[in-house]
């Protein structure tokens, strides 16, 4: 298998909101790079009408390997789909590698008022 080169790998995410069927449009998601104990926030983005970011998170020389942290403010989402608060859910942290630089990396999140779930997407 062949490597694909530095530059063109890039990190996604999209939010599908299940109990609706639909995408979950203007959810707020947050990118931290993890080094240590230290949090160092790199990028804020809402979801648009598709349930996903206008623009890759990371990309080219900004795709660095290492841990990074996504935390999906759901809370606030779902509040405003069910118009009941306190949510169940508030921010949902999801925390994963990126080895390759040059690879695709999608980060869908799944979720519903009372439960969430992920997978390395394509």
């Amino acid at each position: 298998m062949q490597s694909q080169s530095h530059g063109k790998g890039r990190l996604t995410t999209h939010v599908l909101d299940t109990a609706l069927g639909k995408p979950a449009n203007g959810l707020r998601v947050e990118l931290f790079r993890i080094e240590g104990d230290a949090f160092h926030h790199l990028h804020t983005a809402h979801t648009n009408d598709d349930g996903r970011c206008d623009a890759p998170l990371l990309s080219g020389e900004t795709m660095k390997a290492g841990t990074y942290e996504l935390r999906f403010h759901a809370g606030d989402y779902l509040g405003r789909t069910t118009g009941r608060e306190p949510m169940f859910l508030d921010i949902v942290p999801i925390r994963f590698g990126i080895a390759e630089e040059g690879a695709h990396y999608h980060v869908p999140l799944l979720v519903s008022p009372y439960s969430y779930s992920t997978y390395r997407g394509s």
